[in-house]
């Protein structure tokens, strides 16, 4: 019988039911995190990989507020970044979540690993939004799927890949956090149904009408979901895509900027704003790692820009 999770409290640091190696563990984790950081945690996953094969197999269940607990196998190199209560795991994102508190959106949650927005977003304290968690792998779909559970089946889960349409596609991969449709049928994997945005239309599982915010992390597939997701994209809906730091040609960014109607936007961090973009060199200044992903917003929706653009307001208060 597998044991009971670890206990980890974000808000108050309390760590419960570990023992006094998971502890020690913990401790080499947080500062891992915090040295890490000063280089956008480089070389992070790889130690804590290597830290996680002398921990027993056990999940640590990290609760993100009163209402939101995420669950996950204790060591994990891509997640235990969230020990370090200093840390802020896709700010972009979360800027845009925490202001969208009253706007009665849906999340598509594609590419939902084990399901972090998911959880955060349908929380009280985020509003209780309805949210779609899509993920195509068999090996992160269990973990997904217990997420779910254990925060009340509050969110639906569907195992399966995005893409340009509906069909099978090989997925593969070393990395949880890096599985991809994307690569030569040759590199192993498994074979997973994909869906484009539209067929979640076409099935019943969201209106064609409505306010949709849309994460993409999508391992360089973004642009062929984009071409998916045509009429849900027309309704008032924002893209959330990763952008890697490793493409210097921002091809993501030039396919929304250049090959569709909507607005690119991004998190600058000079100013802390959401700025719309018209020229991609600015994503030169941002982009400062090669191996981080980068979120950018695409929207065509005004109801979504008029957000933005009080949001940016807000923030410019706060910094006088």
């Amino acid at each position: 019988m597998a044991q009971a999770p670890i206990q980890f409290d974000r808000t108050s640091g309390a760590l419960e039911g570990a023992n006094l190696w998971e502890r020690t563990a913990a401790l080499a984790l947080v500062t891992g995190s915090k040295i890490s950081s000063h280089f956008s945690h480089m070389g992070y996953i790889a130690c804590a990989n290597l830290l996680r094969k002398t921990l027993p197999e056990r999940n640590i269940a990290i609760k993100l507020n009163p209402d939101a607990v995420f669950e996950f196998p204790y060591g994990d190199g891509y997640w235990s970044k969230l020990l370090n209560r200093s840390y802020c795991y896709e700010d972009e994102l979360e800027l845009l979540f925490s202001d969208s508190i009253d706007v009665d959106y849906t999340l598509l949650d594609c590419g939902a690993n084990y399901g972090y927005w998911s959880v955060l977003v349908s929380s009280k304290p985020f509003g209780s939004h309805k949210s779609i968690a899509i993920e195509p792998s068999g090996q992160n779909y269990p973990k997904l799927a217990n997420n779910a559970r254990i925060n009340g089946n509050r969110f639906e889960t569907i195992k399966c890949a995005i893409g340009a349409s509906r069909g099978t596609a090989r997925l593969s991969g070393t990395k949880h956090e890096a599985f991809s449709i994307a690569g030569a049928p040759s590199d192993g994997g498994e074979d997973v149904p994909v869906l484009a945005l539209d067929n979640l239309i076409d099935d019943g599982k969201v209106a064609g009408t409505g306010k949709y915010l849309i994460k993409l992390d999508v391992e360089g597939v973004e642009i062929e979901a984009i071409k998916g997701g045509a009429r849900l994209l027309q309704t008032d809906s924002v893209i959330m895509c990763e952008e890697h730091g490793s493409d210097r040609t921002h091809a993501v960014s030039r396919y929304i900027l250049e090959q569709t109607p909507m607005k690119l936007i991004v998190l600058d961090p000079r100013t802390n704003r959401l700025e719309t973009v018209t020229e991609l060199s600015i994503l030169d200044r941002i982009k400062v790692s090669t191996h981080v992903g980068y979120n950018v917003f695409g929207t065509a929706s005004a109801f979504w820009q008029d957000r933005i653009n009080a949001l940016n307001a807000k923030t410019v208060r706060r910094m006088q």
